[in-house]
């Protein structure tokens, strides 16, 4: 079997699995719940209904990952290029290793460690990570770590900046995406990984806005390998927001820009395009549905169950608490 004849039945098991997300309807349901409880119950009508069983009496988060990690092994187990699902797992290695960096720097400071934080959704398995890492043998890690973590661990020794040892991180981990897509050779799951780069670029930069950075105080923290030069972006820090996608306005992600509320408070602004960002990644990847053997298919069911965890974990936490129902509602992606 060639390859692609090898993804045409990839996507056609995929397409199968997609009768599995939630449609509006049961979202419209989950929204209009009373409590946790009820959302609970009608999830318990949904493909979720087994994970519920097994997870019963737990804390819902958990139940989440379940779910989330059920569809990213089970498409590795039938995809072609297993580098592909590993791809996008690859954020969930590297939140573990900063949750092990910051738990060791606070023993050193008499303060606890917090593997409760690890989460099993990473590719490298959780146990060995926290074995590896406390016991220095670093060349057995994945994506560059054995190089990276030194470094950081260096700079806190030397500063006590944690925001630094964050920020190398990031840079070896989007590296690391840029080079697997290339390695992959398809030159639409290239497009899409440059279109997430450059749009965590500008999630970035309006964070870095609001906490008065300036261009030069925003350069390192920004990540080589999207489409819009790293210069540019450092320079539009210094300019009014409302600005910002007309100074971008050759790259496709100009719209979420001009799209946002620009008298709306940094906070609010930052949460509607980090909205639209999600969207837009979606709607990306999912128009490779056309082409019947196009590998981005694995990254749009990747990414609409990522989004449907997203969306069940924000009503969640607004039943368990006070939040408002319209307010949750605004921020739902692509229901």
């Amino acid at each position: 079997m060639s390859r692609k004849e090898a993804y045409g039945y990839a996507v056609a098991r995929i397409r199968a699995m997609e009768h599995r997300l939630l449609d509006a309807a049961v979202f419209t349901r989950l929204l209009e719940a009373e409590d946790t409880a009820s959302v609970l119950k009608i999830l318990g009508e949904t493909s979720y209904a087994p994970l519920l069983t097994s997870h019963s009496g737990g804390a819902f988060d958990k139940l989440l990952e379940a779910s989330l990690l059920e569809t990213y092994e089970e498409l590795a187990s039938f995809v072609p290029d297993r580098e592909l699902p590993l791809m996008m797992r690859m954020q969930y290695d590297f939140s573990n290793v900063k949750v092990m960096l910051k738990s060791i720097f606070a023993a050193r400071t008499g303060g606890k460690k917090r593997w409760d934080l690890l989460t099993s959704l990473g590719s490298y398995p959780v146990d060995s990570l926290v074995s590896n890492i406390e016991a220095e043998e670093y060349r057995l890690l994945p994506f560059g770590l054995a190089s990276v973590l030194p470094k950081c661990i260096g700079v806190w020794e030397q500063s006590r900046n944690t925001l630094e040892t964050e920020r190398l991180l990031d840079l070896q981990m989007f590296g690391e995406m840029r080079r697997i897509a290339e390695e992959l050779g398809y030159s639409e799951v290239t497009e899409w990984v440059k279109a997430r780069i450059d749009g965590e670029n500008l999630r970035t930069l309006l964070r870095l806005k609001r906490f008065g950075f300036d261009a030069s105080g925003a350069a390192p923290f920004l990540h080589d390998g999207g489409r819009i030069d790293k210069d540019l972006l450092a320079s539009m820090i210094a300019e009014p927001f409302e600005t910002w996608s007309r100074l971008i306005s050759f790259s496709d992600l100009s719209r979420l820009l001009s799209e946002t509320d620009v008298s709306a408070g940094f906070s609010q602004i930052i949460l509607d395009f980090e909205k639209k960002l999600d969207e837009f990644l979606l709607d990306l990847a999912a128009a490779s549905k056309y082409s019947p053997d196009s590998p981005c298919n694995v990254i749009a069911h990747l990414w609409s169950k990522e989004l449907e965890v997203k969306n069940i974990r924000m009503i969640l936490v607004s039943k368990s608490g006070s939040g408002d129902r319209e307010s949750v509602r605004r921020l739902l992606r692509h229901v």
